[in-house]
């Protein structure tokens, strides 16, 4: 039985590779697991080489370190990747008000952390890992360990910590959640369809009845409503055709009109009657609907287009065609000149064909180009990140430079690409399944061999009176400033439910309660108010972690 010693005992690449591996299959099956309706999902990888680091397996501590710096590069880099694009545009008019709330939530428990760390006596990189627990960040532990070693402080190891707190902190925010639901019940969740319905796109029909807008402009008429709206088709004399914003709307025109459930009745007001015909069923044949247009979706995959403005590019006046909806990530965007276009984006375009074949060629539709991996722009972005990282920043107080590290420097270069990339001709799209296996490839194997490392001393750690107090600490430290801030953007701010449990959500970095905030909100608003907060709070608490140790250690 010497084979199966050398296996999965003695040290060698093949035993790393067996062992990580199994430790990573064991904790994804068991991380599927519900309780109670809540799955650890991926991090119960951690706790599964927690076990194995306590039952006695290891592997080659240079083989350790390698797997767990690159697993945790290759996971920032593609987290930074993904939310590129949208991170600078998160700060614009509504997403600044959310960012501020969750930049709230990152510095109440930073200075619970500290006032913890200097009123109980528990050391600074312990604080830090259980803030890493507490928040269920586990790139703002990378980024402490690696500071830790830049520091050559390897005396503690603030992943037990982290590992301590973290069940809790996926807990915390959802037992927030709903204390929260149970308090502003009634002034905040919106009734079941209202949210839905305020930002789903919706198909109607009107005819042209209001005398108001006889001889009027598309354009001179949507001045008049402030509504969003596009006129897809427009039927007179029994012809079809796309209108453009000069259209001179007549007395009896039919108008097809693509806007949202809730403008519906303003929208018949001002047209004049609604024709009571349902355009939004699965089953319409677009196609069919008249035989001088078509409608087809096309993918915009031109590297040139990515940031533009749908406006901008000018394809009614160019082409005379219509740009109904834009489909994206699985939302169904309403088409308005101010939308910025995004490579991925899915075009809902009607007009002729000659001319929607035009269209294609500006747009791109070439589904190979964005299904093929681009990995050039990963591995260069990757050596990139670590540059940056690898650069000191002098910091009046500190004693010497700081460094973002082989965390911090990886996921700025991430959002740097997903951002601007394509403007400088580099395709850096990646579709979300390939981007999902970079993230889940890396996390996993960072976790594996996270847990193998603390899991030595861990059992040790956690069942004495000191491990208890981590607990009670790590629980505070995850549901005060989620309650406080909750509080002031409910009752103060007057923000609705659904948006504030999202940014609740996304500055704990906690998709679980994200899936628990989805279910007890309609609408979409708790997942858009998510993505809107978690580039910058998932950006600020890898360095924050950094922070508090070179400036409190």
């Amino acid at each position: 039985m010497d084979w199966l010693r050398e296996l999965f005992i003695d040290h060698s690449v093949i035993q790393a590779v067996v062992v990580v591996s199994l430790i990573t299959a064991m904790g994804l099956v068991l991380g599927k697991v519900k309780i109670l309706g809540i799955s650890l999902g991926v991090t119960f990888v951690f706790f599964i080489g927690i076990l194995a680091g306590h039952l006695g397996l290891s592997i080659d501590p240079q083989m350790l370190n390698y797997a767990e710096s690159f697993g945790l590069i290759l996971f920032v880099y593609a987290l930074g990747l993904q939310v590129g694009p949208g991170f600078f545009g998160s700060f614009r008019k509504g997403g600044i008000t959310l960012n501020m709330l969750a930049l709230a939530v990152v510095l109440l428990g930073t200075v619970m952390t500290i006032l913890f760390h200097i009123f109980t006596g528990v050391s600074l990189s312990d604080m830090v890992g259980i803030l890493s627990g507490a928040v269920t960040n586990t790139p703002a532990l990378g980024a402490a360990q690696q500071t830790l070693k830049q520091l050559q402080i390897e005396e503690t190891d603030p992943a037990l910590g982290c590992a301590v707190t973290y069940p809790l902190g996926v807990v915390g925010v959802i037992i927030a959640l709903v204390v929260i639901r149970k308090m502003f019940l009634d002034r905040t969740v919106p009734t079941p369809g209202e949210d839905m319905k305020s930002h789903t796109t919706f198909i109607v029909g009107f005819q042209v009845c209001n005398p108001g807008i006889f001889g009027k402009t598309i354009r001179e008429t949507a001045l008049l409503a402030y509504h969003k709206f596009v006129i897809s088709r427009l039927w007179r004399d029994g012809r079809v055709s796309i209108p453009t914003s000069d259209t001179v709307l007549q007395e009896g025109d039919r108008l097809l009109v693509i806007t949202s459930e809730t403008e519906v009745g303003t929208l018949a007001m001002l047209f004049g009657e609604q024709e009571h015909v349902d355009w939004n069923k699965d089953d319409i044949d677009w196609n069919a609907i008249d035989s001088q247009l078509i409608s087809q979706r096309i993918l915009v995959t031109r590297s040139e287009i990515n940031g533009k403005k749908l406006g901008s590019l000018r394809l009614r006046n160019h082409f005379g065609i219509n740009i109904t909806r834009i489909y994206r990530a699985g939302v169904e965007l309403l088409a308005t000149p101010e939308l910025v276009l995004q490579l991925g984006d899915k075009l809902t375009v009607v007009g002729e064909a000659n001319a929607i074949a035009n269209v294609e060629k500006v747009l791109g539709n070439k589904v190979m180009s964005l299904k093929e991996p681009n990995l050039v722009a990963v591995f260069v972005g990757i050596v990139l990140g670590l540059i940056v990282g690898s650069i000191p920043f002098v910091i009046p107080g500190v004693s010497f430079p700081v460094k973002l590290g082989i965390a911090g420097g990886p996921i700025i270069m991430g959002i740097l690409m997903g951002a601007f990339g394509p403007r400088l001709h580099m395709i850096t799209y990646t579709t979300r399944s390939a981007n999902l296996m970079l993230r889940a490839l890396g996390l996993s194997m960072y976790l594996a061999c996270l847990g193998l490392d603390a899991g030595v001393h861990f059992f040790e750690t956690v069942f004495r009176a000191e491990g208890l107090l981590w607990l009670g600490l790590g629980f505070a430290i995850t549901i005060v400033p989620v309650l406080i801030v909750a509080f002031i953007a409910l009752k103060i701010m007057k923000v609705d439910f659904g948006s504030v449990s999202g940014m609740l959500c996304g500055s704990m970095s906690n998709p679980m309660a994200l899936n628990y905030a989805n279910m007890i909100v309609t609408g979409d608003n708790p997942s858009v108010a998510y993505a809107t907060v978690y580039p910058l709070t998932m950006f600020i608490r890898v360095i924050i972690a950094q922070l508090i140790l070179i400036l409190f250690l």
